[in-house]
């Protein structure tokens, strides 16, 4: 299936957001990742002991190696109505939340890929890992913009226009690899963007994506 079909099936369960969660859900969603990742990394041992499989989703090269990794920051993914983006012109306000969350994994201080945390009958599970691109860009773009901060920080995924960003500063955006990629943003992810220059190129590649999904 080709990439941005992936992104636009599960674009609709995204924006089911949820309008509040506490910072309960935060410990209980970091509590499920570091449980999910002690069972994935005792399971991955068991079936396959020594180098890992060339599609395996975490950036190691041995499996023994998932003993020493840890669970680091996590973030909410945000994301935004594609009718509202299109209809209306504040990014910052327009983001919601979708109550998934992503947990960096790292081994010996450096990022090798995320765990993707939801709400499965009504308890925090770990269900997938991946994304080592990803967990390196964020890791890079939350170091350069400073670790006070981290906590305002807020991860904003445009599903229909294929494009990531964290926001720093209220309406102050950092382009992560997907949106520099998609939208052909020459600024890297330690520049700050306002949101108000990514409305026009974000609602024309939400329009041409839904147009090829159809």
């Amino acid at each position: 299936m080709h990439t941005h079909r992936l992104w636009l099936r599960i674009a609709c369960a995204a924006l089911m957001a949820v309008p509040f969660l506490a910072k309960a859900d935060n410990g209980a969603a970091m509590q499920a990742a570091k449980r999910g990742l002690t069972q994935f990394a005792e399971h991955q041992q068991a079936i396959r002991p020594g180098s890992s499989p060339q599609d395996f989703p975490l950036d190691i090269t041995d499996v023994g190696d998932l003993k020493q990794a840890s669970i680091s920051h996590g973030f909410e993914i945000y994301t935004v109505d594609p009718k509202e983006l299109l209809a209306r012109g504040d990014l910052s306000a327009l983001a919601k939340p979708t109550g998934e969350w992503r947990f960096v994994v790292s081994l010996r201080g450096k990022p090798i890929g995320l765990a993707t945390v939801q709400k499965v009958n009504g308890r925090y599970e770990t269900v997938a890992y991946g994304g080592a691109v990803l967990a390196k860009d964020v890791d890079a773009a939350m170091g350069a913009h400073g670790n006070n901060a981290r906590s305002n920080m807020r991860f904003i995924r445009i599903y229909q226009a294929r494009a990531d960003f964290l926001e720093v500063d209220r309406a102050k955006f950092a382009p992560l690899h997907s949106a520099r990629e998609s939208l052909l943003m020459k600024k890297a992810g330690d520049q700050l963007v306002d949101g108000a220059e990514l409305l026009e190129p974000l609602r024309a590649a939400v329009k041409a994506n839904i147009e090829a999904f159809r």
